[in-house]
C-alpha cells in the first residue's frame, strides 16, 4: 500500500454535511492500490454504537483514487476511522496516523453539522443553461441610442469598434432565447464606459446610454422573469475606469484628493503614460485598481451591488478578476447580496482551481475555466485523449461539493476567448460533441452568445463579432443540436442535478462514458471523439442502478434492442 498517497481532512470538500444529520466523507488513495474502503464512525462522545459503511470508488485520475460515502447519525456529531484494504496488509487510517488496530482517541472528527454551514448555491442554478451576452454585440433594437460612427454590422471587429447593440435589442430577442431553451442570461458590463466592453465604469449607477436607461434594465428583466428567464449582471469590482469620479479627482487634486486613498498611487505627481499607480493587468492605464481594503470604497461597491438587485431585481452578479480582490471583501459582499435577494447567484471569475473561494462564504460557483481547458484539448485540438480528460475531470469533481459542482459555469469559450468552433478549425462535428458533453455533464452550461448558430472568430477583439441574425447565414445543424440537447436536459432532471460517475475512458477508441444518476433515474453518456465507427457491448454497460428493461437513445427516441451499439465517428450516444 502506498500510504504517501492516503489523504483525507475532516473539512471543506472531503468532509461536508448534506444534510441536516449526513456527513459526506472522501478519501483519497493511489490509484489501483486498495480493493476495499470501509469507514467505521460513531457520535464524538458515545464510544458504543459503531456503524460502518462500504465507500464507493466515485473518481480516479492518473495518480488516485477517490471513495466516498455518506454516514447518517442522529446526533450531528461525528468520530471515524478509515479501513483500507489492499488484499496484503490492511490497515486502519485516522487522523494521527496508519494502525494496524483500532486505537481510542485518534479519529478524525466532525464536531456538529451546524445548519448554517449546510449550505448550497441557489437550487434554480444548479443545473441551469446560461446564456451569455455581450450586449454590443447582440441585437440593435433602438438606432436612435447609437454611439457615433457604428460600423456596419458584419464587419470585423476591432478594440474599439462600436455596433450599436443595446438592451432595447435583447429585450427583442427573447422570444429567440426563450425558444432556444435558456434558464438565465449572464450580461457582460452595461454600466456607463467609454468602451464597447464596458470593463472601464464611469458611474456604477448609470446604464450606459448607448445601451439604455434604468427603465430599459426594468423591463428586461421583467420580461425574462416572465418567460422563466434569471438575469445576472457583471460586477467590475477590481478596477474602475479613467472617467470615474473618484479618479477624476485624483487627477484634478492630486494627493490632496479625498480619494487618493481609493487607489495605489506610487508616487506624486500621478502619471497615466506610463501609470504610476496600480492598474488592472499590466499597466492599462485607463483601468486604475480600487482598494477594496479602504472603508469607503467598500461602501461604495457594496452599495452598488444591493442597489441593482433593489431596483431591477437582478438575479445575481457574476465578479470580474474576483481572484484579484481580498477574500474579506467578498465575505461581506455575500452577506450585503443575500440579504437583499436570498437566492442570488454569486458567480466568481476564476481561470484556476478555486476552492478557497467556494466554502459558503463567498461565491456559490466560479466560471469554469478548467473544464473549458480540458475540452479544448480534447475536443477541439485533439491534443490530449480519453484517459487524459477523464482525469482532469477527476480534479475538478472532487475538489467542490456535489451542490457547488452542479452551479459551476461550464464554458467552451466567452468574450475572453477565441470561439470555440475556430478552436476546432471550423469542423463543427466536432463543436457538437463537446456541446454534447457540457450539456449533458454536471455543472451549469454556459453557451456564449452566437455559438449555436456557428460564430467563428479569433481571441479578443475578433470572438466579440456582431450576433449573427440571417437565418440564411445561421447553421440550423448546430442551432437544432443545441435546442435538443437543452431541451433534453429539461426532460431529464436527472442530467441537471443527478451525480455524475466516469465509468468509460478508454484512450485507444477515444471514448468517454458518464453515468447521471439518482435514486428515481439514470441516464448514460458515449462520446465518441474519434474519426472510425465504435461498437459498445449494451450488456456490460455499467447502470449504477441496475439495468433498465429497455433502453433508448434518448436524442432520437428510439429503443436500442441490439446487444451492440453503433456510435458513429463524432457521435454521441444518450442513454436512459
Amino acid at each position: 500500500m502506498l500510504k504517501e498517497a492516503v489523504y483525507h481532512v475532516a473539512h471543506g470538500s472531503y468532509a461536508y454535511p448534506v444534510g441536516p444529520t449526513t456527513l459526506r466523507v472522501t478519501l483519497r488513495a493511489a490509484r489501483g492500490d486498495l480493493q476495499q474502503v470501509k469507514v467505521i464512525y460513531k457520535d464524538r462522545y458515545q464510544g458504543a454504537g459503531e456503524q460502518v459503511a462500504v465507500m464507493e470508488l466515485v473518481a480516479v485520475d492518473e495518480l488516485f483514487a477517490y471513495y466516498q460515502a455518506d454516514l447518517e447519525l442522529w446526533t450531528k456529531r461525528f468520530a471515524y476511522i478509515f479501513y483500507l484494504d489492499d488484499g496484503r496488509a490492511p490497515v486502519f487510517y485516522t487522523e494521527k496516523g496508519f494502525f494496524a488496530d483500532p486505537l481510542p482517541r485518534v479519529e478524525f472528527q466532525y464536531p456538529y453539522i451546524a445548519l448554517k454551514d449546510l449550505w448550497e448555491p441557489p437550487k434554480w442554478a444548479q443545473g441551469a443553461v446560461f446564456y451569455q451576452i455581450f450586449p454590443e454585440r447582440f441585437a440593435n433594437g433602438d438606432p436612435a441610442n447609437d454611439p457615433p460612427n457604428v460600423e456596419p454590422w458584419d464587419a470585423r471587429p476591432t478594440p474599439t469598434s462600436q455596433k450599436g447593440g443595446d438592451l432595447r435589442g435583447i429585450i427583442q430577442k427573447l422570444d429567440y432565447l426563450a425558444d432556444l431553451g435558456v434558464d438565465a442570461i449572464y450580461l457582460t458590463p452595461i454600466f456607463a464606459s467609454p468602451s464597447n466592453h464596458k470593463y472601464d465604469t464611469t458611474d456604477y449607477y448609470k446604464i450606459d446610454p448607448h445601451f439604455g436607461d434604468l427603465d430599459d434594465v426594468r423591463e428586461l428583466v421583467t420580461r425574462c422573469h416572465n418567460k422563466g428567464i434569471r438575469v445576472i449582471f457583471d460586477a467590475v469590482f477590481n478596477h474602475a475606469g479613467m472617467g470615474f469620479f473618484a479618479f477624476q479627482d485624483v487627477l484634478k487634486h492630486g494627493e490632496k484628493s479625498r480619494f487618493a486613498d481609493w487607489f495605489n498611487i506610487y508616487d506624486w505627481p500621478i502619471e497615466t503614460d506610463p501609470p504610476n499607480y496600480e492598474t488592472f493587468a499590466d499597466g492599462i492605464a485607463t483601468m486604475p485598481k480600487l482598494m477594496t481594503n479602504n472603508p469607503e470604497v467598500r461602501a461604495y461597491l457594496l452599495d452598488v451591488a444591493k442597489y441593482w438587485i433593489e431596483e431591477a431585481d437582478i438575479d445575481g452578479w457574476r465578479l470580474d478578476v474576483a481572484n484579484e480582490i481580498d477574500h474579506d471583501f467578498w465575505r461581506e459582499f455575500r452577506r450585503v447580496v443575500k440579504q437583499a435577494k436570498p437566492d442570488a447567484l454569486i458567480v466568481g471569475e476564476i481561470w484556476h482551481e478555486s476552492s478557497d473561494w467556494l466554502r459558503g462564504d463567498q461565491f456559490d460557483c466560479v466560471m469554469n475555466y478548467p473544464i473549458q481547458y480540458a475540452c479544448l484539448d480534447f475536443f477541439a485540438a485533439r491534443t490530449i485523449r480519453a484517459d487524459s480528460f477523464a482525469n482532469r475531470l477527476a480534479k475538478v469533481q472532487i475538489n467542490h461539493t456535489h451542490s457547488v459542482n452542479l452551479a459551476m459555469f461550464n464554458l467552451l469559450g466567452s468574450h475572453d476567448t477565441a470561439r470555440f468552433l475556430t478552436e476546432c478549425a471550423e469542423k463543427k462535428e466536432r463543436l457538437m460533441l463537446a456541446a454534447a458533453f457540457i450539456l449533458t455533464y454536471e455543472g451549469a452550461p454556459m453557451i456564449y452568445y452566437g455559438d449555436e448558430v456557428g460564430m467563428v472568430g479569433e481571441t479578443d477583439p475578433d470572438c466579440r463579432r456582431g450576433m449573427i441574425w440571417d437565418p440564411r447565414k445561421q447553421d440550423h445543424e448546430i442551432r437544432d443540436w443545441y435546442k435538443d440537447l437543452i431541451a433534453l436536459r429539461r426532460a431529464r432532471s436527472v442530467l441537471r442535478t443527478g451525480q455524475t460517475r466516469v465509468f468509460l475512458a478508454d484512450s485507444v477508441q477515444n471514448l468517454i462514458g458518464y453515468a447521471r444518476y439518482d435514486d428515481e433515474d439514470q441516464v448514460l453518456v458515449i462520446l465518441n471523439n474519434s474519426d472510425y465507427e465504435r461498437t459498445i457491448n449494451m450488456k456490460a454497460l455499467p447502470w449504477p442502478n441496475g439495468a433498465p428493461g429497455h433502453v433508448k437513445e434518448l436524442l432520437t427516441d428510439t429503443l436500442v434492442d441490439s446487444a451492440q451499439l453503433i456510435i458513429p465517428p463524432l457521435g454521441t450516444a444518450i442513454l436512459g
